[in-house]
């Protein structure tokens, strides 16, 4: 009999990531503009990036309060924290996912950093590949750390720089020279907002305007969200300044091999954002298409896991010309601190969070399709619950290839040991979920899903061929399962 069990908390058995982050510079012709009002609603559009811990950190005059704490944005930016904070020029707001079983609170972000030269705060998101050489070199020279996060380092790298060169734009590009890895950083200086992106470009950073006053945000969804203008993506290794003068920005580590994390596209992103020149709904939409044409099978209805499988759906019941329908209803109103109270339970508590349609599915063959498998439970349970439900046949349809090497760039895969698809072939998945028929997107058509981007890729989870150095020894680094975004 095959044992089902269960990896960790997450429910959904999902790849955990990213960070979300936030950065506005009011204009003086904007009065009626508020900076937290802003900030605040900007984080609930990116929550779906994580839900761990958010925070908010306002700039006043060159002073900084924040608010922050662990727990969802609701959780932690009540009415009453929100009411503690000025009403500043500059806000820098972060939601973040922390890799499993680890709370270090001292690393909620915004951080706020005091030195010689005034006050930085600052937002990450990625994961610095040589943190433990600079880390290492840092102490040596006296620093002290209060947490296990990029965002200290990083924030310690950009102090020391200033301290050597004569303006903030020169020491975050010296910064940007020693710094290895992902990362998207929305920094405030006393007078200044900065956004920086690793010249991979593997997490998305982008700029928006409200009136006169600028945003930078993860995700472009937010700025229609709050009434702005989405004015372009951040470049790969560039880094904006933002102050009274406008917008300035430094193009100095641009224009070598990019590698945005395809995963974006398959899953992380909201489909209402364009990131890199590409809409993320219909990139989505292509993979279903392409998935069509390399797994066709006979059925009555094809379904998507909601949410990150239906646009995916859509377009392989666009190209197949079977009808689209709903087979699963997801519990939008069961959050974070209910799965973790609950852990022991997660049978019991995937169907509170996930039910079958049994009226849409009863008696037909249904395609259900999702972005990834990654430990085989949920999907297994998801199979379950449409046979018990009286679906006649269940065709899993995933619009990813399998999950087969570890992420060293900032998402949640520490190991192989973590990911199905090393252990087990395709059919062996197959029979272990209890699908009749399961088929992955290819690599080659994953490749292709988001053809009129203007970014490369990183798909290294998927084809074991990484874009930039990776750590040694990453996994058995004593460090490794605490170093937090």
């Amino acid at each position: 009999m095959i044992q089902h069990e269960f990896f960790d908390q997450n429910c959904f058995d999902k790849i955990n990531e990213e960070c979300g982050l936030f950065g506005i510079f009011k204009s003086d012709e904007d009065q009626s503009i508020s900076v937290v009002t802003e900030t605040y609603a900007a984080l609930f559009g990116l929550q779906h990036r994580g839900q761990e811990s958010a925070g908010i950190t306002v700039n006043k005059n060159g002073e900084f309060k924040s608010v922050k704490d662990l727990g969802s944005v609701i959780e932690v930016l009540t009415p009453k924290t929100l009411s503690t904070l000025p009403e500043g020029k500059i806000a820098v707001g972060h939601v973040r996912y922390s890799p499993r079983g680890t709370v270090d609170r001292a690393g909620t972000q915004p951080l706020v950093m005091r030195y010689s030269k005034g006050l930085l705060a600052i937002a990450h998101n990625g994961a610095i590949t040589n943190l433990m050489e600079i880390r290492s070199d840092l102490e040596l020279g006296g620093a002290i750390f209060q947490s296990f996060s990029n965002a200290e380092l990083i924030a310690y790298v950009i102090a020391t720089e200033r301290l050597k060169y004569a303006t903030i734009e020169e020491a975050v590009s010296k910064t940007m020279d020693r710094l290895k890895g992902a990362y998207s950083i929305v920094l405030s200086t006393p007078n200044m907002l900065i956004g920086m992106r690793d010249p991979n470009g593997f997490r998305p950073l982008c700029i928006g305007k409200l009136g006169n006053s600028y945003m930078l945000s993860s995700e472009s969804c937010v700025f229609e969200s709050l009434g702005a203008e989405f004015i372009r993506d951040v470049e790969p290794g560039e880094i904006v300044f933002i102050d009274d003068n406008g917008l300035n920005s430094i193009r100095d580590h641009c224009g070598k091999k990019t590698s945005l994390c395809l995963f974006e596209y398959i899953y992380i992103a909201r489909p209402d954002s364009v990131i890199d020149g590409m809409s993320v709904h219909m990139a989505r939409r292509n993979a279903g298409r392409m998935l069509a044409e390399e797994y066709p099978v006979e059925a009555d209805l094809v379904c998507g896991v909601p949410d990150s499988g239906i646009d995916a759906a859509q377009g392989y019941a666009e190209a197949s010309g079977i009808p689209y329908g709903v087979a699963l209803i997801k519990n939008k109103y069961v959050g974070r601190t209910f799965n973790r109270q609950n852990a022991e339970n997660k049978d019991r508590l995937l169907k509170i969070k996930l039910n079958a349609l049994a009226a849409n599915v009863k008696d037909k063959r249904i395609i259900i399709i999702d972005d990834s498998i990654v430990r085989g439970s949920t999907c297994y349970h998801i199979v379950k619950m449409l046979r018990e439900a009286g679906a006649k046949e269940v065709h899993m349809r995933i619009s990813s290839p399998p999950f087969l090497h570890p992420c060293y760039f900032g998402t949640d895969i520490r190991s192989k040991d973590e990911l199905i698809a090393t252990k087990m072939t395709v059919e062996e998945i197959k029979n272990y979920i209890g699908a009749d028929s399961l088929g992955y997107l290819s690599l080659e058509n994953a490749r292709k899903i988001a053809s009129g981007v203007n970014i490369g890729f990183c798909d290294g989870c998927f084809s074991g061929v990484y874009p930039a150095p990776i750590p040694e020894n990453e996994i058995d680094d004593r460090f490794s399962r605490k170093i937090m975004r």
